[in-house]
């Protein structure tokens, strides 16, 4: 019997190769968990292609999309104070974990064997961070993480065909209302950004 794994997803692109990889070893469900979006608009936009995705990738409905509230609050309150820092700083990794945090309780709550994130797909990631936070957090709440890094044997390259095989959006900018400003920066100073959310290129974050 496979063990049950709750994965914390941010967007439809990053959770379809995340979770073609873990579900032939775990039986998966989604939580999505992004407070950091802005706006709402942009939360339920996302959380809808995610159902959508998971419909018509899974149609044996063998695995859940668990949508959390929208508590931009939470978010809100970490990076106060930290709204000067570039991305990929400390406010970042308060992120990754406040969204960590509340998808390893919410496995602890509800019965899962472990927990994951498919935050580590992207590039523009640390999966080491990722990586301590999640093993913080298993020593902290007793629930097992699974560590890995997902954007590693091509799970980048394959979320980007899966977007194009799933017609799938694949939005400009993290989320927070932070990395939309900084992508308008790079554009207004001539630079081209990447395509999606995600990032287009391939190395690693680490």
């Amino acid at each position: 019997m496979k063990q049950k794994l709750l994965l914390h997803c941010c967007c439809a692109p990053c959770s379809s190769a995340t979770l073609e990889r873990i579900q032939q070893d775990y039986d998966v469900d989604i939580y999505y968990y992004n407070p950091n979006i802005e706006p709402e608009s942009e939360f339920l936009k996302r959380a809808g292609e995610e159902e959508r995705f998971i419909r018509e990738f899974r149609p044996d409905g063998g695995v859940r999309v668990l949508v959390a509230e929208y508590d931009h609050e939470a978010f809100e309150a970490i990076a106060r104070g930290r709204e000067h820092l570039p991305e990929r700083g400390e406010r970042c990794y308060l992120c990754y974990e406040l969204r960590m945090r509340k998808t390893a309780e919410y496995a602890r709550a509800h019965g899962y064997d472990c927990f994951t994130t498919s935050l580590s797909i992207s590039p523009y990631k640390s999966s080491r961070w990722i990586n301590e936070i999640g093993g913080r957090l298993a020593e902290e709440l007793g629930i097992p993480f699974l560590h890995s890094d997902f954007k590693k044997q091509n799970g980048y390259k394959r979320s980007i065909e899966l977007s194009a095989q799933y017609h799938l959006y694949r939005q400009n900018w993290c989320g927070c209302v932070y990395s939309r400003q900084e992508r308008e920066r790079k554009l207004a100073a001539g630079h081209r950004p990447p395509d999606s959310e995600s990032g287009d290129m391939q190395e690693s974050a680490d």
